[in-house]
């Protein structure tokens, strides 16, 4: 087992870590940029150059939040004195790995000693703590951002009115939306985006047509993104016409539409079982200037697999590489996927080899749809080696999953295999289903000697 060089952040590695940042060092360290600059277009000066602060550099390399700040130390006895960058990639890596309360103690420390902040960080923070589900601490925040000398302008404004929006905090979006010219904010068309997406989202056709309006009336240009929201709602509820209505307005009012837009309304047409039409909107689309994307392949092809026409999703896949277009992650994922739910693993599990072996990284839905697809076709061996690709790459698969490969691999006799799962399981704190352990106690009671062992081990092991 692979053991981290420190403890996990706490208090007590809290106070360390003001210890640390309150040290004197030996001697100033200074990013150094050139003062000379070429002459070879007068009129366009090269910009300074900028050499690279070895610690920022490091610390990209670094995983472990705890090595992160262990490197910091290490810096500082070396007699650097961190600046506003050092500071701030040390704060993103501790957030990105959930440590808010070193971060907390880092940013009080900034804060008392006047280091100037960028908006940046604030937002990227903002946002770090929502997908923590920690929505108070952004609005806390986003609120004592002054206190950083940092004034907030629409961006910040804007990150926390998404993050209002998509942590179901609605109420406190629109309050701040509407007292938002009091706060000192001029909205724009992304404040007006993310309201009508929230009300949208709500189900709420009539009050995101209020946003719309107010829009207009405050001489907020709509932009795609505004009639693209629209047009999807729209076409998810199975109105095409009046899609197709707002489709014809932009238009006519010089927004053109983009490749998103006519996937949703091709999204529409598939709805309503008319693939054909859809089929023919990609191509009209080109006449009109727009160049398909993968997105529209995409909708074309996840139609065909829903309705079990893989080999006609592969010839799609097929005319994607004709157009010089490289397939992306999704576009895979939809014939993996589809492939599974039939039962084609083996298939499947060739796309995700070809995949690879063209340039393009699997991501965690993949792995996930590959590791499920082989428990259901009863193959757990197989389950098992996409499971180590999986984690190998630092992805990471759902309880469920973990629960089904080792009840499949104890009624297998593959015993060793389940030890794996469940040493991996531990490692994140996840532990065994109901369903899980009366399969594991089943075969412990019956002939299976290596289940019953490995119940007497996990019933004897420490909580």
């Amino acid at each position: 087992m692979i053991h981290s060089r420190t403890r996990a952040i706490n208090r007590t590695q809290a106070r360390l870590l003001l210890h640390y940042i309150n040290r004197p060092p030996s001697q100033p360290y200074h990013t150094f940029r050139s003062t000379k600059t070429r002459h070879e277009r007068p009129h366009k000066p090269t910009p300074k150059l900028r050499y690279p602060i070895p610690f920022v550099t490091n610390i990209k390399e670094v995983q472990d939040p705890d090595d992160a700040l262990t490197l910091f130390h290490e810096y500082q006895q070396m007699g650097v004195k961190h600046d506003y960058p050092s500071y701030s990639s040390l704060i993103y890596k501790l957030a990105r790995s959930r440590k808010f309360e070193a971060v907390e103690t880092l940013l009080d420390y900034i804060r008392d000693k006047g280091i100037w902040c960028r908006e940046t960080l604030f937002i990227a923070l903002i946002q770090h703590y929502a997908k923590s589900n920690l929505v108070d601490k952004a609005i806390d925040l986003f609120h004592r951002m002054p206190s950083f000398n940092c004034a907030r302008t629409l961006p910040s404004f804007n990150a926390l009115l998404n993050v209002l929006v998509d942590n179901d905090r609605f109420g406190d979006a629109n309050a701040i939306f509407g007292r938002s010219s009091k706060m000192g904010f001029r909205r724009n068309s992304v404040s007006f985006n993310i309201m009508i997406k929230g009300w949208l989202e709500k189900g709420e056709w009539e009050q995101a047509c209020h946003v719309f309006d107010e829009m207009l009336e405050k001489e907020v240009q709509p932009t795609v993104v505004t009639y693209n929201s629209l047009i999807g709602f729209l076409c998810r509820r199975g109105d095409l016409g009046e899609a197709m209505r707002l489709f014809e307005d932009m238009n006519r009012k010089g927004k053109r539409p983009n490749a998103v837009t006519y996937a949703l309304l091709m999204e529409g047409l598939c709805s309503l079982g008319k693939y054909k039409e859809a089929k023919k909107m990609m191509f009209d689309m080109e006449y009109r200037g727009c160049k398909p994307r993968l997105v529209n392949f995409g909708v074309l092809m996840s139609d065909l697999g829903k309705r079990g026409m893989i080999e006609e999703a592969k010839s799609l896949l097929l005319d994607i590489k004709r157009k010089r277009i490289k397939p992306d992650v999704v576009t895979f994922n939809i014939l993996i996927n589809y492939l599974c739910k039939e039962g084609r693993v083996s298939e499947a599990y060739k796309i995700l080899v070809q995949m690879q072996v063209g340039g393009c990284e699997p991501n965690s839905a993949t792995y996930r749809m590959m590791v499920d697809g082989f428990c259901q076709a009863g193959d757990f061996e197989g389950g098992l080696k996409v499971l180590t690709a999986m984690l190998t790459s630092r992805h990471c698969p759902r309880l469920e999953t973990f629960c089904c490969l080792v009840v499949g691999l104890i009624k297998c006799g593959k015993i060793d295999g389940a030890c794996f799962v469940l040493e991996e399981m531990e490692k994140r704190k996840m532990r065994l289903n109901l369903e899980a352990w009366e399969a594991l106690v089943r075969n412990a009671c019956g002939d299976n000697e290596g289940a019953s062992g490995l119940l007497n081990a996990l019933i004897s092991a420490p909580s």
